[in-house]
């Protein structure tokens, strides 16, 4: 509970320093630079809607949830000021997550998971698989040690061991890595 009114307070005192405005270029080079074919996207801690948006705008059936009403409140009036459907947002705990609706292609997580608390970690790893269809996939960005929020790598596999790991990438800066994840197709021809 307080960890949800220190975020929301964040979000009122004005931009808070992780809510940049700026769809990242992993997300464009997935969304745009692969010929994807757009389904339905979910983003955990979207924060103020900006990634939610820029998928919507791609033609993805695209969904947000968050724990701070303050910032699903400013997620809401974006979509309303792109001329989207506000209710896509839902002031959510992603530890406990609600029912979404049918099954996401695409999840999405821009410096949630590593904010949760530790024993929290595997309710959001569970949540979010039990919501993913075959061959969908999870594009995650977290801080890693020795930074003080961060989850390290093999910390990061562990909560996901029905996910395939397909690329990690660390990021620039502080500690950090992006990482990309699938979920198995049991339609696809064997490797």
């Amino acid at each position: 509970m307080f960890r949800r009114l220190l975020f929301d307070l964040r979000y009122r005192l004005g931009r808070p320093r992780w809510d940049t405005g700026v769809t990242p270029p992993e997300l464009v080079a997935f969304v745009e630079s692969e010929g994807r074919t757009p389904g339905r996207a979910l983003d955990l801690g979207c924060g103020t809607g900006t990634n939610v948006v820029y998928l919507a705008r791609h033609g993805w059936d695209a969904r947000g949830v968050d724990f701070s009403p303050r910032a699903i409140a400013l997620a809401r009036r974006r979509a309303r000021d792109a001329g989207l459907d506000p209710e896509r947002f839902r002031v959510a705990d992603v530890t406990r997550m609600p029912d979404l609706g049918p099954p996401f292609d695409l999840a999405l997580d821009m410096g949630c998971l590593h904010s949760v608390p530790a024993d929290g970690r595997g309710a959001y790893a569970a949540g979010l698989v039990a919501r993913l269809r075959p061959g969908a996939a999870y594009l995650l960005y977290a801080f890693c040690p020795p930074d003080p929020y961060g989850i390290a790598r093999d910390d990061v596999e562990r909560l996901f061991p029905d996910l395939a790991l397909a690329s990690f990438v660390p990021g620039t800066g502080r500690p950090s890595a992006w990482y990309r994840f699938v979920t198995a197709d049991p339609s696809a021809p064997p490797r």
